[in-house]
């Protein structure tokens, strides 16, 4: 099965939040039938812990933390996903950024096709 959506889920601190969104918008991520920059945004409590040689933008090595984050989740079409990836990544803070890309096999979404 060939996949022509995708639904991105993007863990990004607050702080960064703006510049995350502007990367989808120009990559016209979250572009739904007549409407655009569409996106939802929920709370989130992230866990993790850099090991020895990780350059973490929050946290020591070796250490647990614990930080609040946006959870920011967006449609993507097929032909514009690795243009999206690489803006999200070059706007986000982290070293090792959390973006799932999610096959959909189906949605009730019509998604405009615009170059």
């Amino acid at each position: 099965m060939e996949f022509t959506l995708y639904k991105l889920e993007i863990f990004v601190p607050e702080s960064h939040f703006e510049a995350v969104r502007q990367a989808l918008s120009d990559a016209d991520a979250g572009h739904i039938g007549r409407y655009d920059q569409c996106l939802s945004v929920s709370r989130a409590t992230g866990f993790w812990r850099p090991l020895e040689g990780a350059h973490p933008y929050q946290g020591r090595a070796g250490e647990l933390c614990c930080a609040e984050e946006l959870k920011v989740e967006v449609c993507c079409r097929a032909e514009r996903l690795e243009e999206t990836l690489l803006l999200v990544k070059k706007a986000h803070p982290y070293e090792e950024p959390v973006i799932n890309v999610l096959p959909l096999c189906s949605t009730s979404l019509q998604i405009l096709h615009t170059s």
